[in-house]
């Protein structure tokens, strides 16, 4: 059985092309992969990740946003009682990495991430969230 993914765009970020890239990889990489589309909330990517029983929620982040959302969408699958991963990836700046890690994210995908780079993180974070 394949790893299931979840990916979402959250808030107001309406550029989809990089997600679906992203969705596109995971994919060929042998992920299930469930996109939840554009301009989802946290409670909403929280909800769906739970629905489809996934090992990961990645999110993609263009707006600016992510130090708001990010830390949303970890502490919504808390609240449900899921230990659910959130991966953070798109334009992330390198001094709020550490602030995401800070805040229940546990992978974060900056700028310049190649496909093979994409794959091995969320493998990565699969495998710790298992223990």
């Amino acid at each position: 059985m394949s790893d299931r993914i979840l990916v979402a765009k959250v808030g107001l970020d309406g550029h989809d092309r990089g997600v679906k890239v992203v969705a596109r990889i995971l994919r060929d990489a042998g992920f299930e992969v469930i996109y939840t589309g554009l301009f989802q909330t946290p409670e909403k990517v929280a909800a769906a990740a739970i629905d489809e029983d996934v090992d990961a929620v990645g999110l993609s982040m263009l707006s600016g946003a992510h130090m708001t959302l990010a830390p949303l969408v970890v502490q919504k699958l808390r609240d449900l009682g899921a230990d659910i991963p959130v991966i953070v990836g798109g334009t992330i700046p390198d001094r709020d990495v550490p602030k995401l890690h800070d805040a229940g994210v546990a992978g974060v995908l900056t700028p310049g991430a190649t496909a093979e780079q994409v794959v091995e993180r969320v493998r990565e974070v699969i495998a710790a969230s298992r223990g």
